[in-house]
């Protein structure tokens, strides 16, 4: 996350908690009023335009500085995917243990030497005839 984003996240947050402290300040003081006079029912459960104004703009702020800090994204397909962890190679690539274990029976290996043992008994077997 880059410096200018956590500023921005950070700047965010502290709009939207004071947005949601003046609104608890709203509603507790509007109780209070509605107990001491008489005030229409359909105004006392509005927040003020500023309240609301503000928690919407931290809300798009702190979205804004959490895209702006998320890291590149990573190829979808498989094939891309490997292809960037060979070319990279390195400790990134999750199957290297499987690669690297003593007991990993290695197909290509086991087929060269079956390969270079016909070969030694094709060649064997034409000398004895």
């Amino acid at each position: 996350m880059g410096f200018f984003s956590r500023i921005i996240t950070l700047f965010g947050l502290i709009l939207l908690a004071h947005a949601g402290y003046s609104a608890h300040e709203h509603t507790t003081l509007s109780s209070n009023v509605a107990h001491s006079t008489v005030v229409p029912s359909n105004l006392l459960g509005l927040l003020p335009p500023d309240v609301t104004i503000e928690a919407l703009v931290s809300v798009v702020l702190v979205s804004i500085g959490l895209v702006l800090g998320t890291e590149k994204l990573k190829p979808i397909t498989h094939s891309a995917w490997a292809g960037q962890i060979e070319r990279e190679g390195g400790g990134r690539n999750p199957y290297k243990n499987l690669d690297e274990r003593a007991g990993f029976w290695d197909v290509r290996k086991s087929r060269k030497e079956f390969a270079d043992w016909m070969r030694e008994e094709g060649q064997g077997a034409a000398k004895r005839s």
